[in-house]
């Protein structure tokens, strides 16, 4: 029942928050080409924003608040998909799955719990920036949005850590690559996030 309910809200999130693709050009797809060429991994960038670039109007803010979306979108995935069997970790001591992989199982859904949590955040704020008048505001509102989201990263980060002392555990390598995937989306949206700020400082 809880996996079900926490299923729910995640659908019910994704789609209030993520912005809607459209059919794009060329210019706009070039703007997000040119945009994701400044974070680490800007193929995955690319991939993963190309469809939003006619909704983005060549805004770097409308684009920081779609990758942070489609991030959130993914760690809810994640999140949801985790919480299938972390809901009693005791349950999951036998001899294929020990009581330490479950309670590292367990510790990671509840470090993306919070990585969600800090990007819904990061995205109400970025809907805000809209009705933001002054500059000082602005830089504020995005301190805050930078702060989540390298809080999110960490959270990511804390995940995979406690992957590594797991052994013959056969979820593993599933759940960590899901995890690299959602650290790689957060990196790439702090990243747009940092452009659209030095965009609107320059």
């Amino acid at each position: 029942m809880k996996s079900l309910l926490f299923f729910f809200v995640a659908t019910f999130l994704t789609l209030i928050l993520t912005v809607h693709s459209q059919p794009s050009s060329s210019d706009d797809s070039e703007f997000i080409r040119t945009s994701c060429d400044t974070t680490l991994y800007p193929d995955l960038c690319f991939s993963s924003l190309s469809s939003f670039s006619a909704s983005v109007h060549n805004d770097h803010a409308l684009l920081a608040r779609a990758a942070i979306s489609v991030t959130l979108s993914k760690a809810l995935d994640l999140a949801s998909y985790l919480s299938n069997f972390t809901t009693h970790p005791e349950s999951q001591a036998n001899e294929s799955h020990p009581i330490t992989a479950a309670a590292v199982f367990h510790d990671c859904f509840e470090n993306l719990k919070d990585a969600v949590d800090e990007m819904r955040g990061s995205v109400k704020q970025m809907k805000e920036l809209v009705s933001t008048g002054s500059f000082e505001s602005f830089r504020f509102q995005m301190s805050n949005v930078q702060t989540w989201l390298s809080a999110a990263l960490t959270d990511e980060e804390t995940c995979t850590d406690g992957f590594k002392d797991v052994q013959d555990e056969p979820r593993k390598e599933d759940v960590v690559s899901r995890v690299v995937e959602v650290k790689k989306l957060t990196s790439n949206a702090l990243a747009l996030v940092n452009r659209c700020v030095d965009k609107a400082i320059h």
